[in-house]
């Protein structure tokens, strides 16, 4: 980054994002454990997968975390699937 600028670096996460069908909503740097934070919608898992499984095998990162976030509908689906569930030591 130092090299080509943080913006060159917002471009192609952008661009790899778009090329799989989805968006990228935001994209920061940070202090602390966590020195990037990308938000982006895809337009399913298996798309979000590749990009983590190709970020990950460049070396460029030493950790990565992807959390999937699920709409207020999606939940109300869940929350109406019929299910057969006995608790531990029930």
């Amino acid at each position: 980054m130092l090299k080509e600028g943080a913006s060159k670096r917002v471009g192609v996460v952008k661009a790899m994002t778009e090329g799989l069908g989805g968006s990228m909503e935001a994209f920061y740097f940070g202090f602390g454990d966590s020195d990037l934070y990308v938000l982006a919608d895809f337009p399913d898992n298996t798309a979000a997968a590749a990009v983590a499984a190709a970020v990950w095998s460049s070396g460029a990162l030493s950790s990565y975390q992807t959390t999937v976030l699920l709409t207020a509908e999606e939940i109300d689906a869940a929350a109406k699937m019929a299910l057969s569930y006995r608790p531990p030591g029930s």
